[in-house]
């Protein structure tokens, strides 16, 4: 395996080498065919290809030397106005020298967290210097940017990566890093990153490196500091048999000596009981003891004394089906 991020040393550097938002993506490459582009605003959740896509359109569009002809800065770091009157301005006002593009691109990451004032300079800097500079605004959240500066904008909306996509990339990367990746590893990953793809790599490298080679659903699970699924697995099936002094056992020792919070547990709890293969009308049942008990939590009550009334639960319904 080798050193270095492996979020960095496998991201896309073209368009091309993008495996997801092909819709936008396809909407990308023919700014670049054109020689072209609009302000644009990229949506989205973290790790889904925003920033990755705006660099391998620049580098596309430029060629080797894109870094001549672009200027990032995170909002979240620099938010006030005086950013927006010095570099933003100073960069946007002179025009890309010695390129068959005529315009510069300014790409702001974060720029939902910028205040309301810089996001007023800043609308009057897209209008003042478009011929010379494109911007590229980059958040989670558009609702979270001023209304005339999204109707400045192309928007463009990510949404996280589908299971294929993400399990896809992340196989591709095992195999090149020699990693035996199991598929119950694989999809641990997929269910912790929910779709975000700076994540998924990043838990599949520190995984690597702790269990030298071999990653499955526990590696992940230890990374991430939470249970695995099978003592929780093993807890509801004693529930279930009607063996409440022994599940109660398994509840104490991950509350005490693994020491793991109710919440994780309690969500873990929920997922097994959404895969059980039992009746819709007990899946049902279940979930809403389980809502309950996590509503309870979040006002404060006892954790061993709500699981507990959990198990009674599932002894209970273990009962009553087996009737």
């Amino acid at each position: 395996m080798s050193g270095g991020m492996w979020a960095e040393k496998y991201r896309p550097m073209t368009l091309d080498e993008m495996v997801n938002q092909t819709e936008i993506v396809s909407r990308l490459k023919q700014f670049v065919k054109e020689r072209n582009l609009p302000h644009l605003l990229l949506v989205g959740p973290a790790g889904v290809g925003k920033t990755t896509s705006i660099l391998a359109l620049a580098r596309d569009l430029y060629g080797p030397g894109y870094g001549n002809f672009i200027l990032e800065l995170n909002a979240s770091d620099e938010r006030g106005i005086d950013v927006i009157r010095e570099k933003v301005k100073f960069f946007a006002r002179t025009a890309a020298i010695s390129s068959e593009v005529l315009f510069k691109i300014l790409i702001m990451d974060e720029a939902d967290n910028l205040t309301s004032a810089a996001q007023h300079a800043l609308r009057r800097t897209m209008e003042r210097y478009t011929r010379t500079c494109r911007f590229c605004l980059i958040g989670n959240y558009s609702e979270n940017i001023l209304d005339p500066i999204q109707s400045r904008c192309s928007i463009f909306r990510f949404s996280p990566l589908s299971e294929d996509d993400l399990k896809g990339w992340i196989g591709t990367i095992a195999r090149k890093e020699d990693v035996n990746l199991l598929e119950e590893g694989l999809d641990a990953i997929y269910e912790a990153s929910k779709g975000d793809m700076r994540k998924a790599i990043n838990l599949l490298q520190a995984a690597a490196a702790t269990q030298g080679g071999e990653v499955d659903d526990v590696a992940i699970y230890s990374v991430l500091g939470r249970v695995g699924p099978e003592r929780i697995r093993e807890m509801i099936g004693l529930g279930l048999k009607g063996d409440f002094i022994e599940a109660r056992e398994v509840l104490r020792g991950l509350l005490i000596d693994e020491g793991l919070a109710a919440e994780d547990i309690l969500r873990v709890v929920y997922s097994e009981v959404l895969r059980m293969n039992i009746s819709e009308q007990w899946k049902v049942k279940l979930s809403d003891a389980i809502g309950e008990v996590d509503y309870r939590l979040t006002q404060g009550s006892r954790p061993e004394i709500q699981l507990g009334a959990l198990l009674a639960k599932l002894v209970l319904a273990g009962e009553e089906m087996g009737r």
